[in-house]
C-alpha cells in the first residue's frame, strides 16, 4: 500500500530480543543465550543396561575387590605384628657375633707350630667396618648385590630363583632360593631359636635344621629378616654375617678362616685372598681350600668377575688379582698328623677337649718332618711292593724312649677327623712280637744270652683242656740253642719253655708293667702271644726296653692352657715311670733282639751302620703281621692286617712289616750320628759258680735249616698256603 512520502515504510526487522539494561557500569552486556522450554511430551533417555552375565560378573568382581583389600589391610597388620614381635625380641648386635655353643681346640706341634684343629674356631669379633675394603665389597657383590637398596627381601631375586630352580628341573624353592644377605643371616640365627642340648643331638643337626628350606620357612624368614632391617643397620646386620657364617675346615666367622687360611688377620687380606673367602659361602665344605686349591682358585675367579662387574674393583685389579691367585700358609696346607690329633684329643679330658666350652691351646710332642717321613714311607712301600688292588691295612707308631710319640700313621690313606685309628683302637693278637717279654724275665732272673734251651717236642697238660703241642713254623727242631739264636729265629718250642721255668704269672706281670694292658692269656701260649694289645701299647712296651728297663706311658699332650691365658692347666700326661727290670737284663735283652736283624727273622730290616734291635711278630693264619724295633734315638711300631680280620697273602711279620719299618727308621735317622745302643752279655747266674763252666761258642750265622719265613711279595714264589697251614697248628700264634 502507497504511503505518503513516498508511498512506502521503512522495512525494519522485527524485534525477537528485548534490548538488555544498561550495567552497573554503564557498559553493553553480551546478550543471554536463549533458553529452550522443554516441550512436555519430550522424556529423558533410560541409563544403557548391561546382560545379566556380565552384570552378575561386574558385581563378583566388586565383591573379591572388596575382599581383597580387605585380607591385604588385615595381612599388613598381621606381618606389621609379627614384624614387630621379632623386633622386640632381637638383642643388641654383640650378642649375636659368636655362634658357638662351645669351643675350639688349637694343636701345637713341638715347635709350637699349628698342625690341627678341632671344633669350630673363632678368631675373634670383627665388623662391616674393619674388614680390608676387598673383602666387604667382594661379600656383597657376590651374596646380595641390592643389598642397600631392599628392606630384607629382594622379590626380583625370589623370582630369578625360583625360574632357575624350574629351569634345572627342581621345585621352585629347592636349590637356589634367592636369599638376600638379611634372610641368610636370619637363618644363622635360626630365626631366634636357641640351640637346646636336649631337642637336637648335636650343633650340626640344629644347624642342619636352620637350614631348611620350603615355602613355610620363607614365609617365618620375611618377617624376621624385616625386623632386623628396622633394628639393625646394613652394616651391623654385615657385622653379624661376617662373625657367624660357616666357612670350611672348622673356621666360624671371616676372621677364623682368614687366620686358618692365610695366616693373617681379615682385615689384611688381598682381593685374591677376599674373592676366595667370599666364594666359600656357597659350599664352605666343597670350596674350602683345604680340599682343593684348585676348585677354591677357580671359584675365586668367579667372585672376581663379579666384583669387576659391579664395579667394586677396576680391570687391572682384576687382572691382577687372577695373575696372583691365593696361596695358604704351611699349617694350611699340612694334611698329615690327623691320627694323631685324634688321639690326643681322647686323651685329654672331655671338658677340655671334645665337650669344651672354651678355646684352648695344645702343645703336643708331635714332629712334623718325622709325621711326613713315615707317611711317605708308607706310602712308597705299598707303592713299590704290595699288589695292586691289595686292601692290606698299616699302621705306624714313631715314639721316643720317654714315651713322647713323635709320628703317628692310623692307616694307608690320610685321615678325615674322627677315622678309625688302627695304631691306637685296634686290638689285635701280638703273635711272636710278645716273645721279648718272655725273655725280660729270664733276664731280669739272671739268665744270660748264652744260656741254653731245648728245641725238642713238646706237650704240656692243660687242665680241663687236654695235652698241649707247640710247634715251630719250620716243623724241625734244633736240639739244644742259645736263648738268643732261640729268640733271633723265633722258635715257638723253647719261648713256652722259658716261660713256663719263669712261672707265666711273672710274664704276665712284666708285660703288664711294660703297658700291655689287654686280657692276657691264661694258659701256655701266652709266651706265643696269643693275646690282643694295640700298636701304641706294644711300642710303648719297648720303648721301656731301650730306656734301661723303666715302664713308660706314652703320651702326645705336652701342655694345655686356655687361649689367652699365659699359665698351663695341666701338663704332660705321660713319660717315664716304674722301673720293671734291671738295667743289666734290659740290655741283655737289647742284644739278644739285636739278633734278630742281624741273623734272625727280621734281616730286612737291618740298618746299615747303625745299630737297632726289634722283633717280628706274626699270628694265627697270617691275619696280623709285625715288627716293633728302635734304635738309640726312636722306637718304631709297625703292624699289617686287614679291617676284616681276613689272612694277610704272603705276609709275615719278617716281609713287609719289617721293610716298611727299615724305610721309616731310614728316613727319620738320615739326619741324626750313629749312636751305638747299649748292650751287655752278663755271665749266667747258674753257671757262674762253676769253676769248669766256659762260655759257648755262639755264631752270628744260621744252620743251614734254617729258612727265612718272610715270601717276597713283591715278584718271587710265594710261600703263604705252607706258612698258613703251619701258623694254624701253633694254636693261635705265628712262627716269626
Amino acid at each position: 500500500m502507497a504511503v505518503k512520502g513516498g508511498g512506502r515504510r521503512p522495512l525494519v526487522a522485527d524485534k525477537r530480543y528485548v534490548a538488555p539494561k544498561a550495567s552497573a557500569s554503564g557498559g553493553p552486556r553480551k546478550p543471554a543465550p536463549p533458553t529452550r522450554k522443554a516441550s512436555p511430551a519430550r522424556r529423558r533417555a533410560p541409563r544403557r543396561q548391561h546382560g545379566v552375565i556380565v552384570g552378575a560378573l561386574l558385581g563378583l568382581w566388586r565383591m573379591i575387590w572388596a575382599l581383597v583389600w580387605r585380607l591385604t589391610a588385615v595381612g599388613a597388620l598381621i606381618l606389621a605384628g609379627i614384624v614387630f614381635y621379632f623386633y622386640a625380641q632381637l638383642p643388641p648386635v654383640t650378642e649375636l657375633l659368636d655362634a658357638r655353643s662351645r669351643g675350639s681346640v688349637t694343636l701345637l706341634d713341638r715347635d709350637g707350630k699349628v698342625f690341627a684343629w678341632r671344633g669350630e674356631t673363632f678368631g675373634g669379633n670383627i665388623t662391616a667396618d674393619t674388614v680390608s675394603k676387598d673383602l666387604h665389597d667382594a661379600v656383597v657383590a657376590t651374596e646380595d648385590k641390592r643389598f642397600y637398596w631392599h628392606l630384607g627381601i629382594s622379590p626380583r631375586g625370589i623370582a630369578s630363583a625360583i625360574r632357575i630352580n624350574l629351569a634345572e628341573g627342581r621345585g621352585p624353592l629347592e636349590g637356589n632360593g634367592g636369599s638376600t644377605i638379611t634372610q641368610q643371616v636370619a637363618k644363622l640365627l635360626c630365626l631366634g631359636v636357641q640351640y637346646d642340648g636336649t631337642k637336637w643331638k648335636s650343633e650340626s643337626d640344629y644347624e642342619k635344621d636352620c637350614r631348611q628350606g620350603g615355602i613355610w620357612r620363607k614365609l617365618k624368614e620375611v618377617p624376621f629378616a624385616m625386623a632386623m632391617e628396622a633394628r639393625y643397620t646394613k652394616e651391623e646386620i654385615l657385622t653379624i654375617y661376617f662373625n657367624r657364617a660357616y666357612l670350611g675346615a672348622g673356621a666360624r666367622g671371616f676372621e677364623a678362616a682368614a687366620q686358618r687360611y692365610f695366616g693373617k688377620s681379615a682385615n689384611k687380606v688381598t682381593t685374591a685372598e677376599a674373592a676366595m673367602l667370599a666364594g666359600l659361602l656357597k659350599a664352605p665344605s666343597t670350596y674350602a681350600p683345604t680340599a682343593s686349591l684348585e676348585r677354591a682358585r677357580n671359584r675365586a675367579g668367579v667372585v672376581i668377575g663379579l666384583m669387576q662387574a659391579q664395579g667394586y674393583i677396576t680391570k687391572a685389579e682384576a687382572d691382577e688379582a687372577r695373575a696372583n691367585p691365593a696361596t695358604l700358609t704351611k699349617a694350611a696346607e699340612q694334611k698329615s698328623g690327623g691320627f694323631f690329633a685324634d688321639w690326643v684329643m681322647d686323651t685329654a679330658p672331655d671338658f677340655l677337649a671334645g665337650d669344651t666350652t672354651e678355646d684352648v691351646i695344645i702343645e703336643t710332642t708331635l714332629d712334623q718332618d718325622l709325621q711326613k717321613r713315615a707317611e711317605d714311607a708308607l706310602a712308597y712301600v705299598f707303592e713299590t711292593k704290595v699288589k695292586a688292588g691289595s686292601k692290606a691295612q698299616a699302621a705306624i707308631v714313631v715314639m721316643s724312649a720317654d714315651g713322647a710319640v713323635r709320628a703317628m700313621v692310623g692307616g694307608r690313606n690320610l685321615p678325615n677327623a674322627g677315622d678309625f685309628n688302627r695304631a691306637t683302637q685296634a686290638l689285635r693278637q701280638t703273635g711272636s712280637a710278645f716273645k721279648p717279654f718272655v725273655y725280660a724275665v729270664a733276664m731280669d732272673l739272671g739268665w744270660s744270652p748264652t744260656d741254653y734251651v731245648e728245641d725238642l717236642p713238646l706237650t704240656i697238660n692243660i687242665p680241663g683242656s687236654g695235652p698241649w703241642t707247640p710247634q715251630n713254623y719250620d716243623k724241625e727242631y734244633k736240639g739244644t740253642i742259645t736263648l738268643t739264636q732261640a729268640l733271633a729265629e723265633s722258635r715257638n718250642i723253647p719261648a713256652v719253655r722259658v716261660s713256663e721255668a719263669v712261672g707265666r704269672d711273672l710274664v704276665r706281670k712284666v708285660a703288664t708293667e711294660f703297658g700291655i694292658a689287654s686280657n692276657m692269656a691264661d694258659g701256655p701260649a701266652l709266651a706265643l702271644g696269643a693275646s690282643e694289645s694295640t700298636l701304641i701299647e706294644m711300642t710303648g712296651a719297648y720303648a721301656g726296653i731301650l730306656n734301661g728297663g723303666s715302664a713308660v706311658t706314652p703320651y702326645g699332650l705336652n701342655e694345655l692352657r686356655l687361649q689367652g691365658e699365659e699359665d698351663p692347666l695341666f701338663g704332660a700326661g705321660g713319660g717315664i715311670g716304674e722301673r720293671v727290670i734291671s738295667e743289666t737284663a734290659a740290655h741283655a735283652l737289647t742284644y739278644m733282639m739285636s739278633e734278630v736283624l742281624n741273623s734272625g727273622t727280621g734281616k730286612r730290616a737291618k740298618l746299615d751302620g747303625r745299630d737297632a734291635a726289634g722283633k717280628t711278630g706274626t699270628t694265627q693264619g697270617a691275619r696280623d703281621a709285625w715288627f716293633v724295633g728302635f734304635t738309640a734315638d726312636y722306637v718304631v711300631g709297625v703292624w699289617m692286617g686287614n679291617d676284616d680280620n681276613q689272612p694277610l697273602i704272603g705276609v709275615t711279620g719278617g716281609g713287609l712289616p719289617a721293610e716298611i719299618w727299615h724305610e721309616v727308621m731310614v728316613r727319620i735317622s738320615e739326619d741324626l750320628p750313629a749312636t751305638p745302643l747299649v748292650m751287655e752279655i752278663p755271665p749266667s747266674a747258674y753257671v757262674a759258680a762253676d769253676p769248669n763252666y766256659q762260655e759257648p761258642v755262639y755264631t752270628d750265622a744260621l744252620p743251614e735249616a734254617y729258612v727265612d719265613p718272610a715270601p717276597d711279595v713283591s715278584g718271587g714264589m710265594r710261600e703263604e698256603d705252607l706258612v698258613e697251614q703251619i701258623l694254624r697248628e701253633v694254636l693261635g700264634t705265628g712262627g716269626n
